[in-house]
């Protein structure tokens, strides 16, 4: 089964870190890919942009609004992502207990639903 894992942080501090603590930070991240590569578990891993920088996009009764994000302030922004495959849910948490990011943030969990779920 393949699982999201999302990661949730306060982009502000990192933002604010020092050159060589983002450093650290991403070699610990680039140190769990390879566990996950290893482990025949990962499938893929994006960062996104600041929430900032984001857009909201409705359309209700045929007209489009667009705002500038984030909708809400929030402590924690959802910054990135890593898709897993996992056995069972339990194996995703612990994969997710495993990233860098659960120490600085917060890490959630969601299985994929495959397609003939929906």
């Amino acid at each position: 089964m393949r699982y999201l894992l999302m990661l949730h942080a306060d982009e502000t501090v990192g933002a604010s870190m020092p050159p060589e603590q983002m450093k650290a930070a991403m070699d610990q991240m680039g140190a769990y890919v390879q566990a996950l590569e290893k482990a025949g578990a990962f499938i893929a891993t994006e960062a996104l942009d600041f929430a900032s920088k984001s857009s909201l996009v409705t359309v209700r009764d045929g007209d489009t609004r667009v705002e500038d994000g984030p909708f809400a302030e929030a402590r924690e922004q959802f910054g990135g992502y890593f898709i897993i495959e996992a056995a069972n849910e339990d194996e995703a948490r612990k994969w997710a207990a495993r990233c860098p990011g659960a120490t600085w943030g917060t890490v959630e969990v969601r299985r994929i639903r495959d397609k003939d779920e929906y």
